[in-house]
């Protein structure tokens, strides 16, 4: 079964000839179609052509993105790799109502595994009304690992209000530990755009740990423009073990500067 612009299919219990094989690919959902008998969900494209392999296929049509979504959310609470495949084709069903029943397993009082799944589909999938699901979902929750996997989820959007969400979440997210995974993330997504954001948590971010997370960060930049941050940390930070790290990565670097930087040290009286 497969996305929401074209009918369902299911195999029946008694040989007769399957429809074409270049039918259209089946939608995930029918109204009359009974959730407590699913077993496997499969998903296909519009153009993918299906072999039913000797089977009567029952195309079941006129179905709505709507009806489809709401048999799909009645699968989240069965077995562990139907319920995935089911949030899945929710992520992949064309409408509104996909994103407002991913929103609404990520915000519920679900297993962590489903809210984390559905955070993931809605920056990986849906676009603008995505990031504005997940923009809410950050603001709103106070599970530690939903909002970690929520700066994940920015990560994988390509709205371009995703970045300054990631960077808001930086550095104003309460915990140290979403910080320093937004950080992590930041620098995946946008390299030398994110080298503000990352010196600015060097300097100011409260907790030691983010700040060594933050550290690494300027050592990951491309083109080794991190160095002259590093040295820089490695000269002024007044937090010991927060130079000490710079030190570590300007060692690491094998970058000409930085060891220019180590003989001007060893130089000194």
């Amino acid at each position: 079964m497969a996305t929401a612009a074209s009918p369902i299919s299911r195999a029946a219990a008694t040989p007769a000839p399957p429809r074409p094989r270049n039918r259209p690919a089946p939608s995930p959902c029918s109204s009359g179609y009974s959730t407590a008998k699913c077993r496997k969900l499969r998903i296909f494209s519009q153009g993918c052509q299906l072999d039913a392999g000797g089977l009567p296929v029952e195309w079941l049509n006129a179905v709505s993105a709507a009806q489809s979504v709401a048999l799909l959310a009645g699968l989240i609470g069965s077995e562990p790799a139907l319920a995935s495949s089911a949030t899945a084709a929710i992520a992949l069903t064309a409408g509104s109502a996909a994103e407002r029943a991913l929103e609404s397993l990520a915000a519920a009082p679900a297993p962590e595994v489903v809210r984390e799944r559905a955070v993931f589909w809605l920056g990986s999938q849906r676009g603008h009304p995505g990031f504005l699901a997940l923009q809410r979902l950050d603001r709103a929750s106070a599970s530690v690992p939903l909002r970690k996997r929520i700066a994940f989820a920015l990560a994988q959007s390509h709205d371009p209000a995703a970045l300054s969400e990631l960077i808001r979440m930086a550095k104003l997210d309460a915990r140290p530990s979403v910080r320093s995974q937004a950080l992590f993330w930041l620098l995946q997504k946008a390299g030398r755009q994110a080298e503000a954001a990352i010196t600015d948590a060097v300097r100011n971010d409260p907790d030691t740990a983010v700040k060594r997370r933050a550290v690494f960060g300027l050592s990951q930049l491309p083109h080794a423009q991190g160095v002259p941050l590093l040295i820089q940390v490695a000269q002024t930070n007044p937090n010991p073990a927060v130079r000490r790290q710079a030190m570590f990565w300007l060692g690491q670097s094998q970058d000409p500067r930085a060891i220019a930087f180590f003989q001007k040290i060893l130089a000194k009286p």
